[in-house]
């Protein structure tokens, strides 16, 4: 069966994009996002990993995934999986923090109508329609399925690893060893992996490239040519850019990058 994916973005749903994809050997890297990723099994099963756990998503069931929690993607059954997608900042969703929702898959089908009825709304050009339903969808969602956020334990070295991100962070190209980062945060680096994961969910060379993939989606989105952007995010040329893209994002730069151009020239 042929994969298929379309990423878009609508004038109407500010920073949210979207995705109407089928995949069946398609496999998501474990990876985070700043932004929610939220969406509805229109076709077959997904399974992911996400915050230790598997999960597994069938037909007209809705998949909440929080900022910063890292999860997986693949086909739970041979056929493989279709779904429709919005990746919306947090502050679209609400006004007043972070919502938390505890499990990740949820069954609620007036809400997946909802969902699917926006991105119906912005695939056709509806601009009303579409933020209206878009506001209305987050409202729900989060009056229906938000609940408490449950107290974390601080991750072992938290410290530590707050500086190992920041360090990360500003050494894209160039970045260190796993005993450069420890001697650069007065760790140890077996202690410091261990204290990365535990906190981010990623060791520090997934993190680096899930990094290095969000820079490099505003890059694309600027306009900056693909080979360049390789170059100024740290992969070691375009090829090395598109593989990782793709396994994250789930098009791969050229896609996204037409995406954004048709959003900015709308």
């Amino acid at each position: 069966m042929k994969e298929q994916a379309r990423f878009w973005r609508h004038p109407a749903l500010p920073r949210v994009d979207l995705l109407h994809a089928r995949y069946v050997t398609h496999r998501y890297a474990r990876h985070t996002h700043e932004e929610f990723a939220i969406g509805v099994i229109v076709a077959g099963v997904e399974e992911f990993a996400c915050r230790g756990s598997t999960y597994r998503a069938g037909t007209g069931q809705l998949v909440v995934v929080s900022p910063e929690y890292e999860h997986t993607g693949q086909a739970g059954v041979p056929e493989g999986w279709a779904y429709r997608m919005m990746y919306p900042p947090v502050e679209t969703i609400s006004e007043s923090g972070t919502p938390y929702f505890g499990d990740p898959v949820i069954e609620d089908p007036a809400l997946a109508g909802l969902l699917l009825r926006t991105h119906a709304a912005a695939e056709h050009g509806d601009d009303l329609a579409a933020s209206t339903l878009m506001r209305t969808f987050a409202a729900e969602l989060v009056s229906r399925h938000a609940s408490p956020r449950p107290p974390r334990e601080a991750a072992a070295g938290s410290q530590e690893v707050r500086q190992a991100v920041e360090l990360l962070h500003e050494r894209l190209v160039e970045p260190p060893s796993l005993e450069g980062l420890a001697e650069a945060v007065r760790s140890a680096p077996f202690p410091l992996l261990r204290a990365f994961k535990a906190a981010t969910g990623l060791p520090p060379h997934a993190y680096l490239t899930t990094l290095r993939v969000r820079e490099a989606r505003r890059l694309l989105a600027a306009g900056m040519p693909a080979a360049r952007v390789a170059a100024e995010v740290g992969f070691t040329d375009q090829a090395h850019l598109t593989r990782h893209f793709k396994r994250i994002v789930g098009v791969p730069p050229a896609a996204y990058q037409r995406a954004a151009g048709t959003y900015k020239t709308h």
